[in-house]
């Protein structure tokens, strides 16, 4: 039944798409039909932003516009490419850094030799004029040797400042590709590698482990009544309801186009369904007022899905069995908590 419904839904996206390429007359090529499916779910709010502004601005969008923005947007290489970028400059910049330690001490070294020969005319001078004129030699070493120094300690802190602010780079790079622009939880990707270590740790540990997936209802109706900018307010409302209620050590991720998922440790099934009924209720209280026109839109209802680690379980079929209490409960009538104990009842 999951997969019917994910077939039902995936399949209004895809139907989408080939409408968008055949309204602007453009190739049919994969990464086209990967960039207006993208657009239709509404995965990438920037990506659906930069869209809508050439449409809104000419009326349709060409070719090179639309590989401008799966560049931009979608390319498999965008990351890497900046991530290159950024590591290339960290590698100049210790490189740098390892010369100009290299020079300082070559420049220590030669005061080093400037001092050990002094020593030795030390030992042989007479006239007061050529200890004068040695003094003033080891004088002038000693001073080029600190203004060394000085412009080394400089160099050093400038180099630091451009090594931490390249660090801070990367960082923002690996926080954008792991999270979701819209909603500012975590991304699929990051759901995707998450969950597979946190269900080989439950394997080993015997700690409990819990998983919600939350369905927002009749989602694509306020898509389709009410325009794009209303479902991504819809979105954040959600994401916010979520944020609110999870601890700091749950992991809350938008696991689809309308779909979110909350990754629970140490959460028994029982606690788990207490966030889910808590984030459920947390939605509707809240009306939904569109900002353009100030109209009251009624509330928002979602179905969360909740299933607990069983030994021997994968990430696929943990995440299985709370897709499957998730459709459970829409068929229910929706706006309501399922778990997979209630699908063991039913079968019982």
């Amino acid at each position: 039944m999951a997969q019917e419904d994910d077939f039902k839904r995936t399949i209004v996206y895809g139907d989408a798409a080939l409408n968008y390429i055949r309204k602007n007359t453009l190739p049919a090529y994969p990464r086209y039909y990967e960039l207006w499916y993208t657009y239709s779910a509404g995965f990438n709010h920037s990506l659906n932003r930069a869209v809508n502004e050439v449409v809104g601005s000419q009326g349709r969008i060409t070719t090179e516009e639309l590989q401008q923005i799966y560049n931009r947007f979608l390319s498999p290489h965008r990351l890497g490419e900046r991530i290159d970028q950024v590591g290339e400059k960290l590698s100049d910049e210790i490189r740098d850094m390892v010369d100009r330690l290299g020079q300082n001490t070559d420049i220590i070294s030669e005061y080093g030799t400037a001092l050990s020969g002094a020593i030795d005319q030390l030992q042989t001078l007479l006239d007061p004029a050529q200890l004068k004129s040695l003094i003033a030699g080891i004088l002038k070493a000693t001073q080029d040797t600190a203004d060394a120094n000085r412009s080394l300690e400089n160099q050093l802190v400038t180099s630091r400042k451009q090594i931490e602010s390249l660090q801070e780079s990367l960082e923002a790079i690996r926080y954008e590709s792991m999270t979701d622009e819209l909603t500012t939880l975590n991304n699929r990707k990051h759901f995707d590698q998450i969950i597979e270590r946190l269900v080989q740790e439950t394997e080993k540990s015997g700690e409990p482990l819990s998983l919600l997936i939350t369905d927002i209802d009749h989602f694509k109706q306020f898509n389709d009544n009410f325009g794009h900018q209303t479902g991504d307010q819809v979105l954040r409302l959600v994401a916010l309801a979520v944020k609110q209620n999870v601890k700091g050590h749950d992991i809350a991720c938008r696991y689809g186009g309308e779909e979110f998922a909350i990754i629970l440790p140490q959460t028994s099934l029982s606690q788990a369904a207490t966030v889910a009924e808590h984030i459920r209720r947390a939605v509707y209280s809240k009306e939904l007022v569109k900002r353009s026109t100030g109209e009251n839109l009624g509330r928002i209802t979602i179905t969360i899905g909740a299933a607990a680690y069983r030994p021997g379980d994968t990430a696929q079929s943990l995440i299985a069995r709370a897709d499957s209490a998730l459709y459970a409960g829409k068929r229910a009538g929706r706006n309501q908590v399922q778990t997979d104990g209630d699908l063991d009842a039913e079968v019982a």
